[in-house]
């Protein structure tokens, strides 16, 4: 098998591909163009969506070019794949506007040089469309009958799917038509979830551009996909107690994306370094060998390091060891200011833990306190009627918080 498919096999991202012999023939030959693709539903990434992109630098990395499509046309649609309900629709200015955030975000991860690493826009070539045009020329390769076979249909049947929905694979197999055409595009890469898209594309561009065995040849496409990244516990990747993980700080902090990945289960961790660190595979098994805390702390740091930088993961690390071991920086853990007449008068036990944003509501906090998993400065707090004053506070002026063993803020007052 080729070099860099078999580096892809060996770190997990691997599952399907139409035809791996004669993929791994052209990729020896020469380098080769491929995509991957994702829709602006919202203004930021969440780490689930980035495996695909992970895979996009490694395969970068072997000499070939990755093409990054975001979905401003197929954006205003949405992907009914591994959905339960329809999309929300989004007005096509907030779609446009999450495109340059989403965007930004890959050229921070891909680096785009227009050279090996391209962005492309779907809008560009989806928006103008002639719907009678483009219902003959492409809608007239595709059988209902098939389709319906597709897993992702065949669950929304159940639940009722749209024919906006319907519609979503002819456009996503366009894209790969188009990009074939524009770029030499012949692999599309992307989540089990996306199988019957991309080998929808797979056979447009057969359809439309084969013909004689020479031109089968020489527009020959293929298609890949990876296994749905699932936790130890069966949940899907990217979720945490609170929601998706993302990649916007202003969604989630650094601190707590950090964190997301300190707390991996024991058994998840080991795949994940394969998954979302560039670490060689021989130093992933040394450090998974080790202690497993110390793996998952340099987990939760390489992965911090690659989507926010080293900076912000020495932050995040050092905040993370003061907040659990002692260690380590204060300064650099989630901080919450509040005023220092507030602290003077006495603030009730529960309004702390709202105002420090460690629970949603005052009667979680009750609750929190009422379970015994409410502490300050190290200090359990079982009673939700005490106030905290300027007695509790530590050597430095300030309250550390803790929610149950992951959750943390510090305070300070002013």
């Amino acid at each position: 098998m080729n070099q860099a498919l078999e580096a892809l096999k060996e770190r997990g991202f691997f599952s399907q591909c139409t035809d791996a012999d004669e993929l791994s023939a052209r990729m020896d030959a020469g380098p080769v163009t491929f995509y991957v693709g994702c829709d602006p539903t919202g203004p930021s990434l969440h780490i689930g969506h980035m495996v695909p992109f992970f895979a996009l630098r490694h395969l970068r990395s072997f000499g070939h070019h990755g093409l990054a499509l975001i979905g401003g046309g197929t954006g205003r649609i949405g992907d009914p794949s591994g959905k339960t309900e329809m999309r929300k629709m989004l007005d096509y200015d907030q779609i446009d506007a999450n495109v340059e955030k989403i965007k930004a975000q890959l050229d921070r991860f891909i680096g785009f040089d227009d050279k090996t690493a391209f962005a492309v826009n779907n809008k560009d070539w989806l928006v103008d469309l002639n719907y009678i045009d483009f219902l003959r020329d492409i809608g007239s390769c595709f059988s209902v009958n098939k389709m319906l076979t597709f897993e992702a249909y065949k669950q929304r049947l159940e639940r009722g799917l749209s024919f906006i929905e319907f519609n979503y694979q002819l456009l996503q197999a366009y894209d790969f038509y188009m990009l074939h055409q524009k770029y030499g595009c012949i692999l599309q890469i992307g989540g089990d979830d996306q199988w019957g898209n991309i080998t929808a594309g797979v056979d447009l561009i057969r359809r439309k551009l084969g013909g004689t065995t020479e031109l089968n040849k020489q527009h020959e496409s293929f298609g890949l996909t990876f296994p749905l990244i699932m936790r130890a516990d069966g949940k899907k990747m990217g979720k945490s107690e609170k929601g998706a993980v993302f990649l916007d700080p202003n969604l989630t902090s650094v601190f707590d994306f950090f964190q997301y990945w300190r707390n991996v289960a024991d058994a998840d961790v080991e795949k994940f370094f394969k998954l979302f660190t560039f670490l060689p595979l021989s130093e992933i098994s040394s450090i998974c060998a080790g202690n497993i805390n110390e793996a998952k702390e340099r987990l939760a740091y390489e992965v911090t390091k690659v989507i926010h930088g080293q900076e912000e993961a020495d932050k995040a690390l050092s905040g993370a060891r003061a907040a659990f071991s002692g260690a380590g920086d204060k300064s650099s853990m989630p901080t919450v200011t509040l005023a220092r007449a507030s602290l003077d008068a006495g603030i009730p036990v529960c309004d702390v833990f709202f105002d420090a944003k460690l629970c949603a509501t005052k009667s979680d906090a009750r609750r929190l306190v009422q379970q015994g998993g409410a502490s300050i400065n190290g200090k359990t707090i079982n009673d939700v009627k005490a106030v905290i004053g300027s007695s509790d506070l530590d050597s430095d002026g300030e309250l550390v918080v803790k929610a149950g063993k992951k959750k943390i803020a510090r305070v300070i007052f002013n």
